[in-house]
């Protein structure tokens, strides 16, 4: 399987233009990602994870202006994303109206990331579109620390990216559709980090 250099981000777009599916390092883990614009690139990445119908994939954008296109960015969501993206964060956000509902499988929300290194930014901008991102590993096995145990894992891959991870654990999910934020999972960011900041960027603290 070629491995492809952080710099070679045209020829890996490529693939991901291609319906491919690649792996790449992110913040937080390794990652298996594909364009979110078709059905048939979502569908090549299921059965890459063998990942079951019923669960979404998140999503992750290049920057704050192309999770506008594709959620609803109140606020509070506004705060969290200056205070914490890029980083290792998810939210969970109302999706727009005109989202394909092959991309989260009908539901009303999205779990969004920002792209948290420069290649993945450049990545996403040449794709062209948001890609579908998750942990790099079979559905429900423990996320792979290494490209070896990826490509073991996950042998029908088109490619993938080298690169290091920093936090070496899965995002904190912060749901910002309720009345009070949530988290739903939690990771490198604690709920008194993000308490803080809300405060402190409401004037409050």
């Amino acid at each position: 399987m070629k491995r492809y250099r952080e710099t070679e981000t045209a020829e890996l777009a490529e693939i991901l233009k291609k319906d491919g599916v690649i792996a790449v390092p992110t913040d937080t883990v390794y990652g298996v990602c594909a364009r979110m614009s078709t059905r048939e690139a979502q569908e090549h990445l299921r059965d890459v994870k063998h990942r079951p119908l019923t669960k979404a994939f998140p999503v992750m954008c290049s920057d704050e202006d192309q999770i506008r296109t594709i959620a609803v960015v109140d606020e509070r969501a506004e705060k969290l994303i200056r205070a914490f993206m890029p980083g290792p964060v998810t939210l969970i956000l109302e999706k727009k109206a005109d989202v394909p509902e092959y991309v989260n499988g009908g539901m009303a929300t999205l779990a969004i990331r920002m792209a948290t290194s420069a290649a993945l930014k450049k990545l996403i901008e040449e794709t062209g579109c948001p890609v579908f991102m998750t942990s790099a590993n079979q559905s429900g096995q423990p996320t792979c620390r290494t490209l070896d145990e990826i490509e073991a894992a996950c042998p029908t891959l088109d490619g993938m990216m080298e690169g290091n991870v920093t936090f070496g654990e899965a995002s904190t999910i912060i749901d910002c559709t309720k009345d009070e934020v949530a988290i739903l999972r939690q990771g490198p960011v604690t709920m008194d980090q993000i308490q803080k900041a809300l405060a402190r960027r409401s004037g409050i603290d």
